[in-house]
């Protein structure tokens, strides 16, 4: 009986790692732009057998919709952690893009994931939209931002990003930072701030990426 706990955790670590396994070869093949993949060619990636795929997922369509969510995760985890550093929300906006557009060099694979997913990551409920939301909104309530409708302002700067990130994808030698803050500083110059204050806002020293 005591050894029947040990069972049981070799299992669930056992369990995990195939898990992640599939959602590693899902981020992948979504990275690659190659969503109709079969399931047999995922599994053959993730070197495990056809028949485990179906004790984590009930379709492809799902293990993608988690592999979508996990780089999100990754990416809010980052976020979320830097701008607690941070009070004011349209500081907090403005660090939040400049950070994220540099993620482009960074960790390519997984901003090629949200890149392949298109739009619709921006309707999603966790990751970059609701987090935007929550600032730009804040940032209008402090008087630091002129009035907009929140859903139309979220798809305004994150169609922006996401044409920012494409951009840096196209162009490996581009100078990521350089046009992470311009980019920014025309969302703040959008959203009412004045030259000067946009400017600043830009210009200031980010905190150290971490490591993802």
């Amino acid at each position: 009986m005591a050894s029947e706990p040990v069972v049981r955790n070799r299992i669930d670590r056992r369990r995990e790692r195939t898990r992640n396994a599939l959602l590693g070869a899902a981020r992948k093949f979504l990275a690659e732009g190659r969503s109709a993949v079969s399931i047999q060619e995922i599994t053959d990636e993730a070197d495990v057998g056809f028949g485990s795929f179906y004790n984590h997922f009930e379709s492809k369509e799902q293990l993608f919709d988690e592999a979508v969510r996990s780089v999100l995760q990754i990416y809010s985890e980052m976020r979320d952690g830097i701008v607690a550093l941070y009070d004011d929300p349209a500081e907090i906006f403005a660090v939040s893009f400049r950070m994220t557009a540099r993620l482009q060099r960074q960790v390519p694979e997984m901003v090629r994931v949200i890149l392949n997913s298109g739009t619709s990551v921006l309707l999603r409920d966790e990751g970059l939209a609701p987090r935007a939301r929550r600032d730009i909104m804040a940032a209008q309530e402090a008087g630091r931002f002129e009035q907009m409708d929140p859903d139309m302002a979220v798809m305004a700067a994150g169609g922006s990003l996401l044409g920012l990130l494409q951009l840096l994808d196209a162009r490996p030698d581009a100078d990521a930072g350089a046009l992470a803050d311009e980019m920014t500083y025309h969302m703040l110059r959008m959203f009412g701030m004045n030259k000067r204050t946009a400017q600043k806002l830009t210009s200031t020293e980010l905190p150290a990426q971490p490591q993802l």
